[in-house]
């Protein structure tokens, strides 16, 4: 199975990069920014499976026109396919709404919505050809409604809002592809985005229980969803 995972270098993303490594069948595409977190993520996967097939690849997802053509490239040397595909890369600021620069507010909706939008849009002929054909859109419950909200986040929960609206837009528009968009809205992770918003917060769930979680949904939950946001949370701060 071929899986492509963006934000892979740490967190949630790094967790399920090595879960899905474990299974030497797997080519795992892993995206991030930063070359040395990703070199060292292979090394843990060597180190947890020998045999492990892990693809790192260094981009800044904010780099759009990069996405159509140096990432779909460089993908296209390691598989021919995309089976799942988990948009996980996420970024936050804790920011009052009123002191928040356009410039944070582009990077927040950049990394949010607008890169997943064009990874998934330049995937789609790879989806295509996959037996299983699951994107799976990682929310948060900021930007689920009727949620609780927190100052300082309307930028991060509106952009993770507009995430979960364009899976429910997807599922309906590519239903007659068989690709199937589902959306996970995140609850309390320990993770250093958690920290960001809530310094003094002690999560209930570590990356690699909320990985583990997600890994089991990309690869069954296609077969019973198809255009949902569902709430994976038992804690919002």
């Amino acid at each position: 199975m071929n899986i492509v995972i963006t934000g892979a270098s740490k967190g949630i993303g790094s967790e399920l990069v090595k879960i899905f490594t474990q299974n030497e069948e797997n080519t795992v595409i892993g995206i991030a920014r930063s070359e040395n977190l990703l070199k060292e993520l292979n090394n843990e996967c060597i180190k947890l499976n020998a045999k492990s097939h892990f693809k790192p690849i260094v981009l800044d997802l904010e780099n759009f026109n990069a996405i159509k053509t140096d990432l779909k490239n460089q993908i296209e040397k390691h598989i021919n396919h995309v089976d799942i595909l988990i948009n996980n890369a996420g970024f936050l600021i804790n920011k009052s709404f009123s002191e928040t620069q356009i410039d944070e507010i582009n990077k927040t909706l950049n990394v949010n919505l607008i890169s997943p939008a064009i990874l998934t849009q330049t995937l789609l002929p790879m989806l295509e050809k996959s037996k299983v054909k699951h994107v799976v859109n990682i929310s948060s419950m900021g930007g689920y409604q009727g949620s609780s909200k927190f100052p300082g986040l309307s930028f991060y929960s509106a952009s993770k809002a507009a995430l979960a609206s364009l899976t429910e837009c997807l599922a309906e528009e590519l239903k007659g592809n068989q690709i199937h968009f589902n959306c996970l809205a995140l609850g309390a992770v320990n993770t250093e985005m958690l920290k960001t918003a809530f310094p003094d917060y002690n999560a209930p769930l570590n990356p690699f229980e909320m990985a583990q979680f997600i890994y089991d949904f990309a690869l069954n939950g296609y077969k019973f969803f198809n255009g949902k946001i569902l709430p994976v949370s038992i804690s919002t701060p």
